[in-house]
């Protein structure tokens, strides 16, 4: 039979989120030994350092990404991660990109691995969107025409070839309007010698 103590300890914790932070559960009021003897018990997974999962959450292909975000809020999905998102390349990213604004703090993750990129302030929430990660937990993530465009900007750190890769599959995937949204953000990110000579290779 539980204890009065473990009842309002799992009380509380039904009041979390699915995924959320040691910081959080503390001001939930959910212990950091509440927590050890939650995970020991097998009700939480510790997901990365400080972010927990409950166990009867739904599933999710996404707990990576959920943990990196959980624990960086102000990061948004970026690079190979969000091209896998719209399902612009077929890799499944070996780490977790995100991006956080130049002249913030660079965050250091060890687990999962992850790949931190500072994209400059004045345009760092162009094309931010979100993306449901599980059932009510969504995360930011670059939308399809930015991730392209910064791909091709990029793509000495991605590769040429896969950046070529997802923006003919953005191409051919995205309907009429494709092209010229395309074009609007690279002029906005200042990206035109990068997309537009890409652009006439790929429908030529």
């Amino acid at each position: 039979m539980k204890t009065k103590e473990e009842r309002a300890s799992e009380a509380r914790l039904a009041a979390l989120r699915p995924t959320f932070t040691a910081a959080q559960a503390r001001h939930a009021g959910v212990s950091s030994r509440d927590l050890a003897l939650l995970t020991a018990n097998e009700k939480l997974d510790e997901l990365s350092r400080g972010v927990y999962r409950q166990v009867d959450a739904p599933e999710t292909a996404h707990l990576d990404l959920l943990a990196v975000c959980t624990r960086v809020p102000r990061a948004i999905v970026c690079g190979e991660s969000a091209l896998a998102l719209h399902e612009l390349i077929d890799d499944i990213p070996s780490a977790v990109h995100i991006a956080v604004a130049r002249g913030s703090h660079r965050p250091s993750i060890s687990y999962p691995p992850v790949v931190v990129s500072q994209y400059a302030a004045d345009t760092f929430d162009l094309g931010r969107e979100e993306f449901q990660a599980a059932p009510g937990e969504r995360i930011p993530v670059y939308s399809a025409p930015r991730s392209v465009v910064d791909a091709m900007r990029y793509r000495h750190r991605i590769g040429e070839d896969l950046a070529l890769s997802a923006l003919g599959r953005y191409l051919r995937t995205r309907g009429g309007s494709a092209v010229i949204d395309l074009q609007n953000m690279a002029e906005r990110l200042n990206a035109m010698s990068a997309i537009r000579p890409a652009v006439k290779a790929v429908l030529a």
